[in-house]
């Protein structure tokens, strides 16, 4: 969450869910550090959980303004916040059931899926590159991020007075070589960037390697009979998954094994990608023209009812699992973990970004002893990370990023990362465009 204040006015860029432990994410998902009803209108980058997630409570707290986004980010708010109302309300049910005896407070979900789909009344979508007012003297342009179906990178025109500013917020920026979607669009030109960072010091290795490490893990899986379970986040992640699988089933280069992707979310979100094609890249377009189902095969199962997903315990044999959240922190996953993560002939396949306190940092971690729904179970799966699946760009990915400006853009605020990842990528930014770069921290603010 990101405010701007502007001739009198609030403009709040993203409002997203915090992840991290379960104490201090409640509290500082349920208490705004400001008034909702005092913002004007809000700025969405894009769908993902921790940039949309508490939109509701926002309004339910009394923002009334207007919500802007793209035109895909609408449609997959549109099931990812009613998903995140209906996880709340099981987990939190499921909780108070396990705890009745133990005299722990009742848990509440933090918004019901009424008020997640009273939010999305508020929404007014508007396509790349297409600049409109959203406040007097301000104006709002969309930049293709590559990040995501709808991402985008904000750019803002604001007169206040005599004086006139440009100002960009990356939201998160997409990688250079994905194969799904559209290339990201550099900004120029720019008084202040706020960048994400969250690949700050990190490389994610060539891309051609993914689908290599990707079949090992796969067919050293398989070879001793075990299940490979994969968190994935419902957008994003898993269409990509999903499409490397079908590619290298097609090449025969893993065995033709069943794969089930367990999560109502992703098999909504699938459907909304198959309507956005104007997002995809030259090369995906191509192949949908082929394969008009590149998102599913023969041996793809999309799993949508809960008692479907509770026989998907009973099955023998090797298997693909994909189900969210890809941090771990809520949703079917926890069942998937639950049952397989002790049993060493099975995989962990790590392919997202996971924030520090989450139960998927410290499955990559490789803790010894994982906490799942208050009860302790031994990792003894194999657990491989493929990083290069991730849609968020890498350390020199974000370089070229800033690189692409030509030296146009006068300050930089990185934010979106934990502090070791912030700060590397500051100095590196510091070095090679000899601007002023800040590293703010929670509840900081800077004058333009």
């Amino acid at each position: 969450m990101h405010l701007i204040e502007v001739g009198g006015k609030r403009i709040l860029l993203d409002c997203g869910l915090f992840e991290g432990r379960r104490q201090e994410a409640t509290e500082r998902n349920r208490v705004l550090p400001f008034d909702p009803a005092q913002v004007d209108c809000l700025i969405l980058s894009h769908a993902h959980i921790d940039h949309s997630g508490n939109i509701p409570t926002l309004c339910k707290g009394g923002f009334e303004g207007t919500i802007y986004s793209t035109h895909a980010t609408r449609d997959l708010c549109g099931i990812l916040l009613l998903d995140s109302a209906h996880i709340q309300a099981d987990d939190a049910e499921y909780l108070n059931r396990k705890n009745r005896n133990k005299g722990t407070p009742h848990i509440e979900p933090l918004y019901t899926k009424e008020e997640a789909e009273k939010s999305l009344r508020q929404f007014i979508s508007v396509g790349y590159d297409r600049t409109v007012p959203i406040l007097k003297g301000v104006e709002l342009t969309f930049r293709d991020a590559g990040h995501i179906l709808g991402s985008a990178i904000v750019a803002l025109q604001i007169k206040e007075g005599r004086r006139k500013i440009r100002f960009g917020f990356t939201g998160d920026i997409g990688r250079e070589t994905m194969s799904l979607l559209r290339a990201r669009t550099p900004v120029t030109d720019l008084d202040l960037l706020v960048m994400e960072s969250t690949y700050g010091d990190r490389l994610h290795g060539p891309i051609e390697d993914t689908e290599n490490k990707l079949a090992e893990a796969v067919n050293r899986t398989s070879a001793r009979g075990g299940k490979i379970i994969v968190p994935a986040f419902s957008v994003g992640s898993t269409q990509q998954v999903i499409h490397s699988l079908h590619r290298l089933i097609e090449s025969r280069r893993i065995p033709t094994l069943p794969v089930y992707v367990d999560s109502p979310l992703s098999v909504s979100a699938t459907e909304i990608f198959r309507l956005h094609p104007e997002c995809y890249n030259d090369e995906l377009y191509g192949y949908i023209m082929s394969s008009p189902n590149p998102f599913g095969f023969e041996m793809c199962r999309y799993v949508r009812m809960a008692d479907d997903s509770k026989k998907l315990n009973d099955l023998k044999g090797p298997c693909v699992i994909i189900s969210s959240s890809g941090m771990c922190e809520a949703g079917r996953i926890l069942h998937h973990l639950k049952n397989n993560v002790s049993d060493p002939r099975n995989t962990i396949l790590v392919v997202n970004f996971c924030a520090e306190h989450t139960l998927g940092k410290r499955i990559v971690e490789r803790v010894p002893q994982i906490r799942i729904f208050g009860e302790m179970y031994a990792l003894r799966a194999e657990v491989v990370v493929i990083n290069a699946f991730s849609s968020h760009a890498d350390r020199d990915e974000l370089l070229s990023y800033v690189g692409a400006a030509k030296g146009t853009i006068r300050r930089y605020a990185l934010v979106h990362g934990e502090e070791d990842q912030s700060l590397a990528l500051a100095q590196k930014v510091r070095e090679m465009t000899k601007k002023e770069v800040v590293v703010p921290g929670r509840g900081e603010s800077v004058e333009i």
